[in-house]
Parts: structure tokens; sequence; C-alpha cells
């Protein structure tokens, strides 16, 4: 079997996160992020689940997801998957569609998954030039050309993309976010939402597509992200978001991530120390 390589990159020009997985056989759970991802498929087959919508991804699907958009996915054969991503923050999409419309406003896109020659032609040397540390304009123009072929052939109000929630779910989720530190216990939730366990159970993952728990586990995820992107350890970043030890947070990080606590702390440090 090909041997797994994970490489991940900050272009400190763009703003944005650039990664590459190669040989992958781990399955990725259900999760979501506070940030766009616009990822392509070059080489494998895998079964992907995107806001309840069931998707089989082949090499030359680009996949679109917004921040929110809860997504799974796993391989759908004894194969591997090589998968190129670049992760976009909602500010920094904010500067680059009022750069490309002359709107500052969030972009939705109708579908979350794409077979487009255009895109891709500037997704693909984007993603090279980023990885390869390219001081070029070139990199620059690809992305607003990209941003700008997305907008106009699948775009629509990010509003649209976001599903309706009844309130009770909306108090659940805002209650997670500002306690994510803390220890929450489920008798908690349900009283901020004013539901029973099982009501709330039910109507969260069909509205939210994913459990109260495994909300609460991405929410720490992201937020423990912003940690080790600012230099801090793994270990106080696990202690900071709330899981009970480092052991524990590195399994989940990895499980959502893809890379380990400290290999993704050492992309930024290195940054810092003025490495490439």
């Amino acid at each position: 079997m090909r041997k797994e390589v994970r490489t991940i990159v900050y272009d400190e020009l763009l703003r944005i996160e650039a990664y590459r997985f190669e040989g992958i056989v781990q399955p990725f759970p259900n999760h979501f992020h506070e940030h766009y991802v616009i990822g392509f498929v070059e080489d494998g087959e895998r079964c992907l689940s995107c806001r309840n919508m069931d998707y089989t991804i082949k090499p030359g699907n680009v996949v679109l997801f917004h921040p929110g958009d809860n997504h799974a996915c796993v391989q759908s054969d004894d194969g591997t998957f090589d998968y190129r991503g670049l992760n976009i923050s909602k500010e920094v999409m904010l500067d680059l569609t009022e750069e490309v419309t002359g709107k500052r406003e969030l972009p939705g896109f109708s579908e979350n998954v794409i077979s487009d020659d255009e895109v891709i032609c500037y997704l693909r040397p984007l993603h090279e030039m980023v990885m390869n540390g390219s001081s070029d304009f070139g990199k620059e123009e690809n992305l607003l050309f990209l941003l700008s072929a997305l907008i106009q052939n699948y775009g629509q109000p990010f509003e649209q993309c976001i599903p309706e929630c009844r309130q009770e779910i909306e108090n659940a989720c805002r209650f997670m976010e500002r306690h994510f530190a803390e220890r929450i216990v489920l008798d908690q939730i349900c009283r901020r939402a004013g539901l029973s366990k099982s009501t709330l159970l039910r109507a969260f993952t069909k509205t939210k597509g994913i459990t109260p728990y495994r909300y609460l586990e991405t929410v720490r995820i992201n937020e423990a992200k912003k940690l080790l992107s600012d230099g801090v350890s793994p270990l106080d970043a696990a202690i900071r978001t709330g899981f009970s030890d480092q052991s524990h947070f590195t399994n989940y990080f990895t499980r959502f991530i893809g890379l380990a606590p400290g290999v993704y702390r050492e992309i930024f440090f290195e940054k810092a120390r003025g490495g490439k």
C-alpha cells in the first residue's frame, strides 16, 4: 500500500491554507469547518455525505464546502485517495468577493460537488504555486479568476446555503459555542434549548446533520486550530478547548484534520521563524 503523505502550507500573502493528501485511507467523521473549503480530487473514489446528501466523488470532481456545512467521507473501495484543498476564512472570502463583485458579502454556491474544466484550470495551478512557495503574482491572479468563475457559474446568496433552524436548536448551538472549554452535560444543553433529551437529539441531528456532541467536538477542534496557529502548545490547546487530556485531543484532532496537532502547529511556527 502507498505511504500516506500529508502536506499543508499557509500562504501569508493570500492568507489561505493549501494542503495535499496522498495515499489516504483514513475516513473523516461527520464534522464542519468555520471556513470555506475548495477541494480537488486527483485520484481514488470516496463516498461523501454533505448537508445530508450523498455523493460519489471521483478524479476531476471539485468539492465546495461553506462554513458550517456538515460533511463526512470514507473510501468506497480498497484503494487510496489523493486530494488537494484550499481553506479560506470568512474574513478573507469577504475581501476576495468584494474584489470580484464590488459587494462585500459572503458568497454561497448552489452545488457542493461539481465537474468544471474552467474551475480546475485555475484551481490546480493556484494550489501548486501555493504549495511550492511561489512569490509570483500569478497565484493571486488565479485565486481571483477561480472565485470569479465559481460565483458566475454557481453563485447564490450565502443565506440560501444555511438551512432553517428552530430557535431551540440555535440556542443549543450558541450555548456550546460559549462554553466549549467547560465540561458540558446534555442536561445543560436541554435546559438552554427548552427540549427533552430525546427531542433535542432528534431535532438537532435533523437540522444540523450531526449530533450535539459531534457539534461540540467540532467547535473545540476549530478553536484548537486557532490556538495552534498562534503558537500555543498542543497540551495547552487541549486544556483550553475542554479536552480531558492531550491523548484524547490528539486522537480527535488527527481524525478531523488529518494531521497531528504538533504537525499543524509547526506549519505556523516555521512561518514565524521565516521558514518556508
